[in-house]
């Protein structure tokens, strides 16, 4: 980490912007999947992960030994099997072993956008389904299943209105919510909300209210949690009425959550017409001192974070935050991102990183790097790690744990061989 600048001089950083004044408070533990690596994962995939035959992967939840896989998909086969399975946009795996749980097999009927590893043995899936494994009308866009036999667990209940969930987070024995919704059961809210666990009740404590849409509906896209803050983004200009263009800090270790005065411009300008808001993964480092945000929007050049990874430290103040180093794509979205202290993971249908320069092209100093790659923390400066992946739409789900790092997207080969939407690095 950077030591306390008394001078409040500029950080070095990998494209000239200036980096805003740092504050660095104590480490504090890591949250619940906030895994810190002591390096960089090995660019070989394991050979034992299942494969998705269709559609497309968007989010991962471990729970013990158990993976996870949520998105829209139809058809799974272990590695090396020749059996098709049928699984309904979700199902479990042995992360050891990759076999395919054969009890885990809840039927839903819209795909699944967000995981969030829950309690004894559950998981919490959010999405765009109306029924889940059963529930019916009560497991409309949330659920929360027992990985025992994929039933709905008894007691939770908290069917989303008006939209979808697009992020979960389970932190601090709360569960946050984020998508495009308008409601969750009778209580009104707009695109965030917290409800409890055990239950599904919405918290009347958390009322932190996005606002001010930058086209289209408002949208929580990502949102992500360390000790005592919860950063989000989406396509909002405001929350609770502060201006906060695309992304902004909750304060949730006070009794009654509230805004921070962490604020940045650096997401007000537009991008491409196509893209009004285009901010998309985010995720906290191990220890939460900083967090790095990943954005689609199209080439604008460097004055601009339009397809780029960038670095916010997270205890900085005031009302100009700048990034502490940006790394662009030079026009390729980036869709999901993975902070484990040794590097930063990002993925997307990018072709180049270290690229401010490139515009559909790879530009002075640009390095090769298609589908995947990873960032040196601190520099801002890619990494010679280079598996590659065939592009296709992105990777939209990372989930950083001690064994490695598993990669969703839509597309088959990974690291030069066949692994159909679902594979994992080992940290070896």
């Amino acid at each position: 980490m950077f030591a306390r600048n008394s001078t409040r001089k500029s950080i070095a950083i990998a494209v000239p912007l200036v980096a805003g004044a740092l504050a660095v408070l104590p480490c504090a533990p890591a949250s619940a999947g906030d895994v810190a690596q002591a390096r960089v994962v090995s660019a070989h995939p394991v050979a034992t992960t299942p494969h998705v035959l269709d559609g497309i992967v968007n989010a991962f939840a471990l729970v013990g030994g158990t993976v996870v896989v949520g998105g829209a998909f139809s058809q799974v086969r272990e590695a090396g099997g020749s059996t098709t399975l049928r699984r309904s946009n979700l199902f479990a795996y042995d992360l050891a072993t990759g076999k395919v749980d054969p009890r885990f097999a809840p039927r839903l009927d819209g795909p699944v956008n967000a995981l969030a590893a829950g309690p004894d043995g559950s998981v919490y899936a959010g999405g765009a389904f109306i029924t889940a494994g059963g529930a019916g009308g009560a497991g409309r866009g949330l659920v929360r299943f027992g990985l025992t036999d994929g039933s709905p667990v008894a007691g939770f209940s908290a069917p989303v209105r008006g939209g979808d969930v697009s992020a979960l987070v389970l932190h601090g024995g709360k569960l946050y919510v984020g998508g495009d919704f308008t409601g969750i059961g009778r209580t009104g809210r707009a695109a965030l909300a917290r409800v409890d666990p055990a239950t599904g009740a919405v918290d009347p404590a958390f009322t932190v209210t996005p606002g001010g849409g930058r086209g289209g509906s408002l949208k929580v896209y990502a949102m992500a949690a360390a000790r005592d803050r919860l950063a989000v983004d989406g396509s909002f200009t405001t929350l609770d009425g502060l201006r906060r263009p695309q992304v902004g800090l909750i304060d949730i270790g006070a009794s009654r959550p509230s805004v921070t005065g962490w604020h940045t411009e650096a997401y007000a300008p537009d991008c491409k017409d196509v893209f009004p808001s285009y901010v998309r993964g985010l995720d906290f480092s191990p220890d939460g001192q900083y967090f790095v945000i990943v954005t689609t929007g199209g080439a604008k050049g460097a004055n601009k974070l339009c397809d780029s990874a960038a670095r916010f430290e997270t205890y900085s103040h005031g009302d100009t935050i700048r990034p502490t180093w940006v790394n662009f794509t030079g026009g390729d979205s980036l869709y999901s991102v993975a902070v484990t202290g040794a590097a930063v993971y990002v993925g997307g249908h990018q072709r180049w990183l270290n690229n401010p320069r490139g515009s559909d092209s790879a530009g002075p100093g640009a390095v090769a790097r298609p589908g995947i790659g990873a960032i040196q923390p601190t520099t801002g400066r890619a990494l010679t790690w280079n598996p590659t992946r065939d592009r296709g739409i992105g990777v939209k789900a990372f989930l950083a744990h001690k064994g490695g790092l598993l990669v969703g997207s839509d597309t088959t080969h990974l690291g030069h061989e066949y692994h159909a939407r679902v594979g994992m690095f080992p940290l070896l």
